[in-house]
């Protein structure tokens, strides 16, 4: 399956509206299906399966997509570079695992648009620490976390406990705030040359009936306590790396860990893999124990 697969045409604003009305129309897969699919794209590479594996999750590349509409960028091209993502995902996945695709490819969809964002704004803008990029992404969603934030710039206080969280000065929050700041698009925007339909429209769940997404929330419920027996499997350093990078709400960067355990990024890098890898394997073994998925 090439990047170029044929999806639905996103080539300019004017075309939003159609796009996802389009996307609309493919069907969500069962987790059945989805394995089934799966399966035959990894074993017999049959890209019709691929296909449609990536067809069914466009709703979930084009919602994500909306999170970053703040930064100033066309919301066309965030949702094609999500795709690009989305297609990654599909290509690295495997359904043996436990985890629903859109577990998965959430990681790879959020990737490739954070990558397009920062190729698109200049490194003069958002700077080149990690901490720094830490900051653009989170910013927003901290501010919003704030309970007294709610006439549009940040108090003393608030940008002192936003530098802390983040591990950065008050100066490049204050900065970064109004780099970023003025580019917000209402919910109300209208996204239609007819004037009728506006962006929040498009935030309403409409691809599952309650009976499906009440199943959803069942298997939710289990991978939770599946990760919350399985990472007993790590040793202490491992899980509190496994927390700090995957975990965590606003992930600690490979510097702020090597900094905290005295050791080198890359040797940080290799706990997390391994212990990832090893948390991984404990889930599906314990899934498999407890007939989640098949053996």
């Amino acid at each position: 399956m090439s990047d170029n697969v044929n999806l639905p045409s996103l080539s300019n604003e004017g075309s939003l509206t159609h796009y996802l009305q389009q996307i609309k129309k493919f069907p969500m897969l069962s987790q059945k299906e989805e394995m089934s699919l799966a399966r035959k794209w990894i074993n017999k590479g049959d890209t019709a399966a691929a296909h449609k594996l990536v067809t069914s999750h466009l709703r979930l590349v084009a919602r994500i997509a909306m999170g970053y509409k703040g930064y100033g960028l066309p919301i066309t091209e965030l949702i094609s570079e999500g795709n690009i993502g989305l297609m990654q995902a599909v290509k690295k996945y495997d359904p043996e695992k436990g985890f629903r695709l859109s577990t998965y490819a959430m990681w790879w969809i959020r990737a490739a648009i954070q990558e397009y964002v920062l190729k698109s704004w200049s490194l003069v803008k958002i700077g080149t620490t990690a901490a720094q990029k830490k900051l653009f992404f989170n910013l927003k969603k901290i501010k919003n976390q704030l309970t007294s934030y709610n006439d549009g710039s940040l108090k003393p206080d608030q940008v002192k406990e936003i530098a802390e969280r983040l591990d950065v000065t008050e100066a490049e929050v204050s900065d970064m705030e109004g780099r970023i700041s003025g580019t917000d698009y209402s919910l109300n925007a209208v996204v239609s040359e007819d004037g009728e339909s506006e962006w929040q429209d498009w935030l309403v769940d409409e691809d599952a009936d309650q009976e499906v997404k009440l199943a959803e929330k069942e298997e939710l419920s289990k991978r939770k306590n599946l990760l919350s027996k399985a990472i007993n499997i790590l040793n202490e350093r491992e899980q509190e790396i496994i927390h700090a990078r995957k975990l965590s709400e606003v992930p600690k960067t490979l510097e702020e860990l090597s900094k905290a355990y005295k050791i080198s990024r890359e040797r940080v890098r290799q706990i997390e893999e391994k212990a990832f890898a090893k948390l991984q394997l404990e889930m599906v073994n314990l899934a498999k124990e407890t007939k989640l998925i098949s053996a």
